[in-house]
């Protein structure tokens, strides 16, 4: 029997210097002349959930690995490399942004979102410039802890976007959108940080930056 091999809506004009296949997706490492930052990373091999219950509190999270959900919406918490995110009083999203593999929740709460959506991580100094750009959502909300979340449009894209924070090098956000619109939207993304020298990069530099935050 042939294995399916899944396939990213991102697609970088860069050259891949490294690649390796995780649970049958093709996954850039490395590319050429990535640079020091701020970078643009394709994270839609990332296994993703989206949580309905009119209970949610109830919903049992041990499959990804005993996780929360915040009990605020617009709130979202890194749990063991997971990001959940409360989107409203019946609603949820989970990101797994580790490279270890995670057990799919056997739930009818949950649906998988992986390879519905187009997952971008846009990190490194300057990227609340850029992200302002191309949304006029609060990204800056004084007082507010970093992770949160946001529900909008993002270059006129319905997007949900956690905040991760905006302080030097450590700054970042992660954004989800259809599939359909990864193109488009990586298009306006590199546009818009044109000035601040935004280039590709693959999963290493998320990780690291992942790492340096935690």
């Amino acid at each position: 029997m042939d294995t399916l091999t899944r396939q990213s809506p991102v697609k970088f004009e860069a050259h891949a210097l490294r690649t390796v296949v995780r649970d049958n997706w093709p996954i850039v490492i490395e590319y050429a002349e990535q640079g020091d930052g701020p970078h643009l990373v394709d994270l839609s091999h990332c296994p993703r959930w989206d949580v309905q219950h009119g209970q949610l509190d109830q919903v049992g999270l041990a499959g990804p690995a005993d996780l929360v959900i915040p009990a605020d919406p617009g709130s979202s918490a890194l749990q063991t490399g997971t990001l959940v995110n409360r989107m409203n009083r019946t609603q949820a999203s989970i990101w797994h942004l580790h490279d270890e593999p995670v057990e799919f929740p056997a739930d009818e709460a949950f649906t998988d979102m992986t390879d519905a959506t187009a997952f971008l991580g846009l990190i490194g100094a300057g990227t609340q410039r850029v992200a302002e750009r191309l949304s006029n959502l609060d990204f800056g909300m004084p007082g507010r802890a970093t992770p949160f979340l946001l529900q909008g449009p993002f270059s006129h894209v319905p997007c949900q976007i956690a905040v991760m924070g905006f302080r030097g090098g450590d700054a970042g956000l992660l954004l989800t959108c259809s599939r359909g619109y990864a193109r488009d939207m990586v298009e306006a993304i590199l546009h818009a940080g044109e000035h601040a020298g935004l280039r590709p990069a693959g999963k290493a530099a998320f990780s690291e930056w992942l790492a340096a935050g935690s």
